[in-house]
């Protein structure tokens, strides 16, 4: 028979090892999230916040008629970036202020067909 402590332990290793691997480093240089059918890579540099499109392959799914919003927390307080479409995979905005490589935040697309997703980023 397996002690309580370590049944629970096992659990909660197992509840947690999905959330660990929900995000991961991408190819431009940001962080990937699971978006609905979509993953985003979320790059920041200074006030400019890129979202990159892949599907679940990491392929680039074009970026031509999604929208989508950053809210990003910054010193503590969530700021909106609007995000339109750039080139090929890339939607890009500007924030207000400066923005650390990491930010802790969400991505919320929505698709050409109308569809929503949305991706974290701890």
């Amino acid at each position: 028979m397996i002690p309580f402590r370590a049944a629970l332990f096992s659990s909660l290793v197992l509840l947690a090892a999905p959330v660990c691997a929900h995000e991961t480093a991408g190819k431009y240089g940001g962080r990937v999230s699971d978006a609905g059918p979509y993953h985003v890579e979320l790059v920041t540099k200074g006030q400019t916040v890129d979202v990159y499109l892949l599907d679940g392959s990491e392929k680039p799914v074009p970026a031509a008629g999604f929208k989508a919003t950053a809210i990003l927390v910054v010193d503590g307080k969530p700021a909106r970036v609007a995000l339109a479409p750039a080139d090929a995979n890339r939607l890009t905005g500007q924030a207000q202020v400066p923005l650390n490589a990491a930010p802790k935040g969400a991505v919320q697309l929505t698709a050409p067909d109308g569809a929503t997703a949305s991706g974290k980023f701890n």
